[in-house]
């Protein structure tokens, strides 16, 4: 059964925002696993987001495993690679780039996937990745060699969101990139929603919990934060249940 799927479709419904906190393998230390999920747990986060653009063989799987220990939260797989996947985790976005046309990272990398996802017991969630200019060159343009939408070309962004929607894919996630200078804006994240009927899923340059309430004024179902928790363990003190 699509628990995690089932459990975002049943937060939107309800008009229930999500939070997912998003850990580097290649970022974090195993050894501050415990204290850091604490706080996570403490927090007003519904899920943990793993994975990274580049990330050293098996270091998923075994971080997963950890965390795994120390909390609840459903973990989702956010993999740059197919090297990512890991049976550990409860489900698995995947990930196709719309906003860039590598090919690679289009269909590419699904198919390389299929192997090792044929037995596997993670819930996998199709899912629309569109990539918006936020100030600075990110990881993920370097990685798949593709340029970010132009953020002031909102009907594009919205056009590009809608097809993924056409093609079936269940979620749609904006994302302004790992370590952006500036969030999305409110007038993006608003006409994206008003043309979707499938979760919306917001993520990059949030650092402040004023940010955060803006992403889900304008239309976040879910909103993803990684690098403010990575630079300042103290944000999670603005998010206390």
């Amino acid at each position: 059964m699509d628990l995690v799927y089932k459990n975002i479709q049943d937060a939107v419904s309800n008009g229930r925002k999500l939070l997912a906190v998003l850990i580097d393998p290649d970022k974090f230390s195993i050894d501050n696993t415990q204290p850091f999920i604490e706080k996570v747990n403490k927090s007003i986060a519904t899920h943990l987001f793993v994975g990274g653009s580049t990330v050293n063989d098996n270091a998923t799987e075994i971080l997963v495993s950890v965390i795994k220990k120390h909390t609840r939260l459903p973990i989702v797989l956010f993999p740059g690679d197919v090297t990512q996947i890991t049976d550990k985790a409860d489900a698995l976005l995947f990930l196709s780039l719309l906003s860039g046309r590598n090919p690679e990272y289009l269909i590419g990398k699904h198919v390389k996937a299929v192997s090792k996802l044929k037995n596997t017991s993670l819930e996998i969630i199709p899912t629309g990745y569109i990539l918006i200019e936020s100030g600075k060159e990110t990881a993920v343009e370097k990685v798949t060699g593709t340029k970010p939408m132009l953020k002031h070309d909102i009907q594009n962004i919205v056009d590009t969101a809608k097809a993924g929607q056409f093609l079936g894919l269940k979620l749609i996630y904006l994302e302004a990139g790992s370590g952006a200078k500036e969030a999305l804006s409110k007038l993006i994240i608003a006409e994206v929603k008003q043309a979707l009927n499938v979760p919306l899923i917001v993520g990059g340059g949030i650092r402040s919990r004023d940010q955060l309430e803006n992403a889900y004024k304008a239309g976040a179902d879910l909103v993803v934060i990684g690098t403010a928790f990575e630079e300042d363990e103290l944000f999670f003190d603005e998010l206390i249940k």
